[in-house]
């Protein structure tokens, strides 16, 4: 399965190859970074966390989590049905892990309508607006027998709208814009603008590793021994020469300076 992080960004619509034009939600997706990886062994299941956006302050728990690998503001986690030797910690989401075509599933929170009632709430039709129907024309009616002499639980009726986890499904992506990170998703998807989403399809997710992420890899130029010989080449006759060789010139001259010595005191 692949997945990403992203936030909507509105809607408008796109013709198509055929001259057909279809509404279509824009979707800022990605990129997102791996901050930590769970596995069967060490946590009882397998699964990514990911994060995306980008926070003003965070709390010390949350820098020390995310080891300055940016300001995330959303962390989210997505599971695998088996491990991914290609997913480690750094490692970062883009857009273009989706093509044009794919079938998504997208997941977020739905608009918040505060509190309504049966007719927009549940779709109820309303009483009929003939004689002796006054003031009854989107009341909810009976709520059941006298008898009970209570309300059964799960009876639909007034109340706070949305603002509720919603996913739509089957939706197919229309255009994928790989400059401006963004995934134009055809049809309605939940929430308003800036709102987080989860998308996610069927296929393998691909893991972009940056440069300034690896901790094994150690850039080096030239090599030492390159350096080695081209300090060898610069340099003077008594710097060639190995320190076996210094050695030995050293000592010669100390017994150059004793003989003369010793020659001066006969004299």
């Amino acid at each position: 399965m692949k997945f990403i992080l992203g936030k909507k960004v509105g809607m408008t619509q796109r013709f198509l190859d055929d001259g057909t034009v279809v509404p279509v939600s824009i979707v800022e997706a990605g990129p997102c970074v791996v901050t930590q990886v769970r596995t069967k062994e060490r946590d009882g299941y397998h699964a990514v966390q990911i994060g995306f956006g980008k926070k003003r302050r965070l709390s010390k728990a949350l820098r020390g989590h995310l080891r300055d690998r940016g300001d995330l503001r959303w962390l989210r986690e997505f599971r695998l049905q088996e491990a991914d030797a290609s997913c480690h910690v750094g490692g970062v989401i883009r857009c273009t892990t989706f093509q044009d075509g794919d079938i998504v599933h997208v997941r977020g929170i739905a608009k918040g309508k505060g509190f309504q009632g049966v007719v927009k709430r549940h779709g109820f039709h309303g009483s009929p607006a003939s004689h002796g129907h006054k003031d009854q024309l989107r009341m909810p009616g009976s709520i059941g027998a006298g008898g009970v002499q209570r309300a059964p639980k799960g009876k639909r009726m007034g109340g706070r709208m949305g603002g509720q986890q919603v996913t739509v499904k089957n939706l197919r992506i229309v255009h994928i814009d790989a400059d401006q990170n963004q995934i134009w998703v055809h049809g309605a998807i939940p929430g308003a603008r800036n709102t987080l989403l989860l998308l996610s399809a069927p296929g393998a997710v691909v893991f972009d590793v940056p440069a300034d992420t690896l901790s094994d890899a150690v850039v080096t130029s030239p090599s030492t021994e390159h350096v080695e010989t081209a300090e060898k080449e610069n340099a003077t006759p008594e710097e060639s020469q190995s320190e076996e060789q210094q050695e030995k010139t050293g000592e010669q001259k100390n017994e150059k300076i004793t003989e003369e010595s010793v020659d001066k005191e006969k004299e």
